[in-house]
């Protein structure tokens, strides 16, 4: 027996468990939702983002309209749901963040909380940058005309063609329109190579401080501030998104849009990338496997019911993306039927969706500042509560893992102030004249279908094979009161990591390296820089492994073993307490 325990003993000492120490005052000071609609919309605010407005709509038309449904739906309840599940239920079931909450269940794992983590903070760098895009916008909208309506701004050049306005005229050779011009030369004023960031635009600058103080003050109180803001940030959004979906529906030529949108072809279901960007299209929506899920999931009581409210939360977010391609594809529609063009010569997706497509629709319409207003607020509330939840969620791992030094005074406020000056000033990089070169090299390795599908892969792995998905099952159905689908712990043995897994290696064999515009290639210290944002996150689970190994004592098995022991002073169900 003592062989067993002494190890075990002075592995759990050196790392300090703070779980052990004062669990009782550490879960007051920590906080719960004061409401399950604050939980609901908290999480409903994170992850129903800009990829449900400007991604999820594109991908469908792309990949065979109606069909898509297919792919997307075996993903969904193969994938989505089930890690969905297990990462919100594992919050609930330690009430650990992100990072402690692996160290709870199986401490040879926790690297995946470190990974995670590395994933978020790079996202809420680069992420934020399309507020402060969007912030432009929004205030360039309150004019007598719309500055990107036009050719006759001090920044358009000889080039500018109002394409709207064709009648007999034939269009000049390497014409531009005006709303081309005021994204790359008023927004951005973009430099020739990535060789040349430029001068800061601080315009742009400005609005980036102001989307910074915004997610500083919906996050600095914690649970008690974001309770409260998502009641405002995760609502409104909807209103707007109505608004713009019965405007689209009453224009000329939507009707051609819905159709272009989600006329099926069953013929692009035998091409492998369908499916491939069903699979990421769910990851990305889903906030899954970036800790997110589990740091909002913490909060809650004991006997809340996730299963449900994972269900539930699911059919939203797909919902959401299914009607938000009516309300883009309609206002689509009209434009190409105001310009005579066929609507896949205007329907772009990610950015040039929202800065190009979208205000050049609006821009046709009557009274145009109105509607540019409210889609540009639709953008920024999108965005903002993705950015302030992950935020969150960031500060909730590292609280959870020091809580006897952040969980005192204001040291907590201080931590995440400094967070987000450090996060601003990185991101000034971002608002030079060269930033857009840097943004995409954030988001094309930063947080990569690759890396999240690995992490997909070793969760399931770990809670289906290590922990044990019938232990997971267990503890959900002691936490809810009944036995969910057993479904569930299925996925997470077989389903989940074989098809992430198939996935994973499709991705690898299609891998192309990033291309600006999908003509400019970066130098090589481009793609050094976009490896070291994948790599900086994903190996830090095979590093974690080998450092708590060589830190742990005895026999290679009695390492492994106290490593894949979860903490002694973990809730226990019905099931694990009938044997004692």
């Amino acid at each position: 027996m003592a062989m067993h325990y002494d190890p075990e003993m002075q592995f759990k000492l050196a790392y300090a468990d703070p779980g052990i120490v004062k669990t009782e005052q550490k879960t007051q000071e920590r906080g719960q939702w004061s409401s399950k609609v604050e939980f609901l919309l908290a999480v409903a605010g994170q992850i129903i983002g800009l990829g449900n407005v400007w991604r999820f709509p594109y991908l469908c038309y792309k990949n065979g309209g109606g069909v898509f449904f297919i792919p997307y739906v075996v993903f969904l309840f193969a994938c989505g749901i089930p890690l969905f599940l297990l990462e919100t239920s594992l919050g609930q079931y330690t009430s650990q963040g992100s990072i402690t909450c692996w160290r709870k269940i199986c401490p040879l794992f926790e690297g995946l909380g470190y990974g995670s983590q590395v994933v978020v903070l790079y996202s809420s760098i680069y992420y934020i940058i399309i507020l402060a895009w969007a912030f432009f916008y929004l205030f360039s909208s309150f004019s007598s005309q719309l500055p990107w309506a036009s050719c006759s701004n001090a920044w358009n050049t000889e080039s500018c063609f109002e394409f709207d306005q064709l009648s007999n005229l034939s269009i000049p050779q390497n014409a531009t329109s005006p709303v081309k011009e005021f994204w790359e030369r008023r927004v951005l004023n973009i430099t020739g190579s990535v060789y040349e960031l430029g001068s800061v635009r601080w315009e742009l600058a400005l609005c980036l401080l102001l989307a910074w103080v915004i997610c500083y003050f919906c996050v600095w109180k914690g649970v008690k501030s974001t309770g409260k803001v998502v009641y405002f940030t995760a609502t409104f959004p909807y209103v707007m998104l109505l608004v713009l979906l019965v405007r689209g529906l009453t224009l000329p030529g939507a009707v051609n849009g819905i159709v272009f949108y989600l006329y099926p072809d069953p013929t692009r279901l035998t091409d492998p990338q369908v499916w491939m960007d069903a699979g990421t299209q769910i990851f990305y929506s889903y906030a899954i496997c970036i800790g997110c899920l589990t740091a909002l999931g913490s909060y809650n009581k004991y006997n809340n019911n996730c299963y449900k409210d994972c269900v539930y939360l699911c059919m939203l977010n797909s919902g959401t993306s299914f009607v938000a391609g009516f309300a883009i594809f309609s206002v689509l529609g009209f434009m190409a039927y105001e310009q005579g063009t066929d609507i896949s010569t205007v329907a772009e997706s990610g950015p040039g969706l929202a800065f190009i497509a979208y205000p050049r629709a609006v821009a046709m319409m009557p009274i145009p500042q109105l509607w540019a207003i409210c889609f540009f607020i639709m953008i920024i509330l999108l965005g903002l509560d993705s950015e302030f939840v992950g935020l969150e969620a960031l500060m909730t791992a590292i609280t959870d893992m020091y809580p006897q030094f952040f969980l005192i005074g204001h040291r907590r406020k201080f931590f995440l102030l400094l967070i987000c000056i450090g996060c601003f000033f990185i991101g000034l990089v971002m608002v030079t004249e060269g930033g857009l070169y840097i943004f995409q090299l954030f988001d094309y390795y930063a947080c990569s279908g690759m890396t999240l599908l690995l992490f997909a892969i070793l969760q399931s792995v770990c809670v289906g094979w290590v922990y044990g998905a019938d232990r997971l099952y267990n503890n959900i159905a002691d936490m809810i009161g009944y036995q969910p689908l057993p479904l569930a712990k299925y996925c997470w043995k077989y389903i989940t990591p074989v098809l992430c897994s198939g996935t994973f290696i499709f991705s690898l064999v299609k891998f192309t390296p990033l291309k600006f515009n999908n003509t400019f290639e970066y130098p090589w210290w481009g793609y050094a820089i976009g490896w070291w944002f994948t790599l900086s996150s994903t190996l830090m689970v095979p590093l974690w492994m080998i450092y708590a190994l060589l830190r742990s004592r005895g026999s290679l098995k009695q390492r492994l073993h106290v490593l894949c022991t979860p903490a002694s002073d973990l809730p226990l169900s019905m099931t694990q307490m009938e044997p004692l």
